[in-house]
């Protein structure tokens, strides 16, 4: 391996309603507090048990936060972008960066004797429990016979 993590990058539109407690996470970034070496973005930090991003289910922690109700994030300093959080309203939309790590190297198979990724143990166990009570039915039942 080159020690490199590979990322694919998808965009995606999240309209939130907001709620009781807001939008329902807590952001890290900004001109004056990069998250992100060399990237002053505005990124999800948090994601607040039953706020409105986790009932959503859709924004997750890490993700890169490109613009809020076509506002464009870029270059805010990190009180600038709260502020304009605070200020969205009740109805948000926001343009948001997945970034999901790409598996590199070799792809691991799964054994033969594994079915659905089950360890061959927990399938062989209860079948040796069930072969060992019916040999002893037999046998029992069969000095009766």
């Amino acid at each position: 391996m080159n020690g490199r993590v590979d990322y694919l990058v998808t965009e995606e539109e999240i309209n939130l309603t907001r709620g009781p407690s807001g939008l329902g996470f807590n952001i890290v970034g900004g001109t004056d507090q990069q998250y992100v070496s060399n990237d002053s973005g505005i990124y999800v930090s948090r994601i607040k048990e039953d706020g409105a991003a986790a009932r959503d289910g859709r924004l997750q922690e890490g993700d890169k936060i490109l613009s809020v109700n076509g506002r464009d994030l870029k270059n805010l300093l990190h009180q600038d972008a709260v502020d304009l959080f605070r200020n969205a309203g009740y109805a948000v939309s926001l343009r948001v960066q997945h970034r999901l790590p790409v598996q590199n190297g070799p792809v691991v198979h799964r054994g033969e004797g594994e079915p659905s990724g089950i360890p061959v143990a927990m399938v062989l166990l209860p079948v040796f429990a069930l072969t060992m009570v019916a040999v002893w039915a037999f046998v029992r039942y069969r000095k009766q016979l």
